[in-house]
């Protein structure tokens, strides 16, 4: 085996290796198992929340 195929011989960026304990892979997996239909669909739907949000933030005068 390569020094290059095995992963104990890379170094590890200690910034990434801090942030990696914060990220939840289990909706990492979750968006995974959609399709690109079916993410993109959830984008969109998300993005709409987030308009409406931003509408109800304004003040109506």
């Amino acid at each position: 085996m390569s020094e290059a195929a095995d992963p104990s011989s890379l170094d590890l960026d200690p910034v990434i290796e801090a942030y990696k304990k914060d990220v939840d892979r289990t909706l990492i997996r979750e968006n995974l198992k959609l399709t690109v239909d079916e993410r993109v669909r959830k984008m969109i739907s998300v993005l709409g929340f987030i308009e409406e949000v931003r509408k109800s933030g304004r003040s109506k005068t």
